[in-house]
């Protein structure tokens, strides 16, 4: 898994909100980093990442390169979550979608997937729907207005305007699932080796099902430490909140 160097974006945040001297330590761990992933010190540089992150940094290819790292290390979970968190900054990366793949295939026991439809809300993100049906929806009210300032061209717009109202219905129905995948799914990504799944959130409940390092589910509801998730084939049960990382979206 090939490294990615550029990190201009988590430099130019860290520079605007801290100034060169913090911009400049970015720049530095990250090259220490890379350096101690081509040294095979993968979890070396999985926590050199990390610390980047922590500091309020990131960036697709941070997260790229972290993912990586966690990866190389056979932290699936961790892996796994860097990947997603790249793949919603930039939802058209075939590298980071490969690699996610890849981890996702490393995944033994029950877990959760996105299906079709919501792989393709995921093409763009969620500013780039709002944008989408924004410029459709101006360009329909303008084909409108014309029409009706101009109605000799009624009949040549008539049908264009129509699909163009089409597509803006559509656009407008996709950033509605997009809002509602980014704001209220949440997914939980287990983190550790192996984690018993529970019929109750506490210790003593029933044991359900075990989730691997790196299965993702679905979050149901939440009961202190205890979230309650769900995977593809329906089973249900209650998992630790210190032992997942939860995410937004897919």
């Amino acid at each position: 898994m090939k490294l990615r160097f550029q990190i201009l974006l988590a430099v130019m945040a860290v520079w605007f909100f801290a100034g060169r001297a913090m911009a400049a330590d970015v720049l530095t761990e990250f090259d220490a980093a890379n350096k101690l992933y081509a040294e095979g010190k993968f979890a070396d540089a999985a926590a050199v990442y990390e610390k980047i992150l922590q500091s309020g940094a990131t960036s697709p290819n941070l997260l790229f390169n972290y993912g990586n790292a966690e990866c190389k290390a056979g932290n699936w979970g961790r892996a796994i979550t860097a990947y997603r968190q790249a793949e919603q900054l930039a939802p058209r990366d075939a590298d980071a979608r490969a690699n996610l793949e890849f981890a996702r295939n490393q995944v033994q026991g029950p877990t959760s997937s996105a299906n079709r439809w919501e792989n393709g809300i995921e093409t763009l993100t969620l500013n780039e729907w709002t944008a989408l049906v924004a410029v459709m929806f101006w360009l329909t009210f303008t084909l409108l207005a014309a029409m009706q300032i101009w109605p000799a061209l009624k009949t040549a717009l008539r049908g264009f305007t129509r699909g163009v109202a089409v597509v803006t219905i559509l656009s407008g129905v996709c950033c509605g699932a997009a809002v509602s995948i980014h704001v209220f799914q949440k997914t939980a990504v287990v983190i550790a080796p192996d984690l018993v799944a529970r019929s109750g959130p506490f210790d003593d409940a029933q044991n359900v099902f075990t989730a691997h390092d790196g299965a993702e589910f679905v979050v149901l509801s939440r009961h202190g430490d205890w979230l309650q998730v769900t995977d593809n084939s329906g089973k249900i049960g209650w998992l630790e909140r210190r032992q997942v990382e939860i995410l937004s979206g897919i």
